[in-house]
Order: structure tokens, then C-alpha cells, then sequence
């Protein structure tokens, strides 16, 4: 078993139990993480083992030799590397005058302190990157928000729309018309039987925008019902089955129009009493 070897900070007088190895790692040169003193540790070895002389005297006792009977304990956590070394030492376990507990309690409340303080130290960031991350993200949030609400951005200011059509076409996006169901009504409809071909109903609807702006053609939902009011059947008929070729479907309806809907429906299979008629988007 090697010898243990102590040796102390001439700083604060601390003692720390080193091995050979780590004395010799950086030659020697750690630093003391009570007081921060940077020491020769080879050279501050001490022994802790009783020393008798013949003729004691007042002038015999080397307190830095023969270390005092009382020392401050620090923890090992408590310590730090001297500057570019990764030197790690251990306190001597050497009896304090007060009692043990005591001594525990103080150890605790530093390196709990010290813990923190490291911490911190690690967290610490230079202000010039927040200071550069803030427009960075400034303009991260503009360019989400541009995308998700090109198509309003599109409708309420009209003026924007080339650009934003430039932006998308270089992003692989499209601008399209606007959809808000809220601002679309069916003003009147009608459902009949064709008097030409049995089992054939015709649907007649106007679908009016009450928006300033053009809103996307909205999706036609008709539900058939029986004498008890029941739904027969349900069907959901998109932009393409019932505007004219004409119509453009990027465009959408114009603002403060109508637009009249004709739909042809076969009902030869079912019998009905009553319809329901209703507009969304899916």
C-alpha cells in the first residue's frame, strides 16, 4: 500500500491528501479551491505523524511541519484545478476540535455554494450573441407569420399579392383565395324533381359572399331526410362539380357577389321527404 502523502496551501493552511501520481502530473502545481492560492504542492508536503525531539523548545514547533492538532476540512468538491490542469487532491481526514457533525454541515454548506457558483459560471454567455439572436428572431417570427397567413395577408391587402406569389413560387408554396366560411350564406334554395327524367332532383342554391374580398369556393354539403326528419342519404359535392368552366377556382368568389348553383342529384334509389343544405371547408 503506498504511502499517504499530506501536503498545505500557505494560503488559508488547508491539508489535502495527494498521491505521487498526481504531484507529478503537472510537476507538482495545484491550486487550493478555498482560497484560490496557487502552490507547489511537492514542496508543501507535510507529515501528520507526531514528532518527538530531546529538548523541546518554543522555538522547536514548526507549525507548517508538523501541521496544527486543528484544521479547516474542505471537500473535495470544494477544490479547484490550478489554471490548465486537471488536478484533483483529496483533504486529509484529520479530527477538528468541533464536533464531527459540525464540521459536515459546513463542508455541505460550501460545496453547495460553490456548486452554484460553477454553474453560473458555465451558463454565462456573451451578451453580443443576444444581441445578435433578437433580430434573428424577429425575423424568423415575420417570416412564419407571412406564411401562415399569406392567403389573408393576399386577400385584405391585394397590393401584396405579386410578391407573395414570388415568394411562394422560390418556397414551393401557393397563395390561394381565402377561406372563411363565417362570411359565406345560402341566400335561397330550391330542391325539385326533374319533370324529364324520374328519380332525378335538381338543386338550386345561391351562395352569396359577404366578404369585401374573393373567398375560395366552398365545399356544398346536401342531406336528404324522410317524413320523420332523418337523414337518407348525405352527399358533399367539391368546387369542381357544380362552377362552370368558365370559373376560375384559384380566384374564388368575388367580394359582395352571388353566385348562383345548379346540381343535378340522383335519387332514384331512396324516397325523401325533406333537404338540408350546407356550406365548408374541409
Amino acid at each position: 500500500m503506498a504511502e499517504e502523502k499530506f501536503t498545505r496551501c500557505p494560503g488559508c493552511n488547508t491539508i489535502f491528501r495527494v498521491t505521487a501520481p498526481q504531484l507529478a502530473l503537472r510537476a507538482g502545481q495545484v491550486r487550493c479551491g478555498h482560497c484560490h492560492t496557487v502552490f507547489d504542492g511537492v514542496a508543501s508536503l507535510v507529515s501528520l505523524a507526531p514528532q518527538l525531539r530531546a529538548k523541546p523548545s518554543e522555538s522547536d514547533f514548526d507549525d507548517p511541519a508538523l501541521g496544527p492538532p486543528t484544521v479547516t476540512l474542505r471537500s473535495a468538491q470544494a477544490l479547484e484545478p490550478a489554471p490548465d490542469f486537471d488536478l484533483r487532491v483529496e483533504p486529509a481526514i484529520v479530527a477538528p476540535i468541533r464536533g464531527e457533525a459540525a464540521v459536515d454541515d459546513a463542508e455541505n454548506e460550501y460545496a453547495s455554494r460553490f456548486s452554484g457558483q460553477v454553474k453560473r459560471e458555465r451558463r454565462r454567455v456573451p451578451n453580443w450573441i443576444f444581441g445578435m439572436s433578437v433580430p434573428v428572431l424577429v425575423l424568423l417570427f415575420a417570416g412564419q407569420a407571412l406564411f401562415h397567413f399569406r392567403d389573408a395577408i393576399a386577400a385584405h391587402w391585394p397590393n401584396t399579392k405579386p410578391a407573395l406569389i414570388k415568394l411562394c413560387a422560390a418556397a414551393g408554396c401557393q397563395v390561394r383565395a381565402l377561406r372563411d366560411v363565417a362570411a359565406l350564406s345560402i341566400e335561397a334554395s330550391d330542391l325539385q324533381a326533374d319533370p324529364a327524367h324520374k328519380g332525378l332532383l335538381i338543386l338550386s342554391a345561391t351562395v352569396r359572399n359577404r366578404a369585401p374580398y374573393p373567398l375560395a369556393y366552398p365545399y356544398i354539403e346536401l342531406t336528404l331526410s324522410d317524413a320523420q326528419d332523418q337523414p337518407v342519404v348525405r352527399r358533399a359535392f367539391a368546387p369542381g362539380e357544380y362552377i362552370s368552366g368558365a370559373a376560375d377556382p384559384e380566384i374564388g368568389i368575388a367580394g359582395n357577389t352571388e353566385l348562383p348553383v345548379k346540381l343535378f342529384i340522383d335519387a332514384s334509389a331512396t324516397t325523401q321527404a325533406g333537404y338540408q343544405v350546407y356550406l365548408f371547408y374541409p
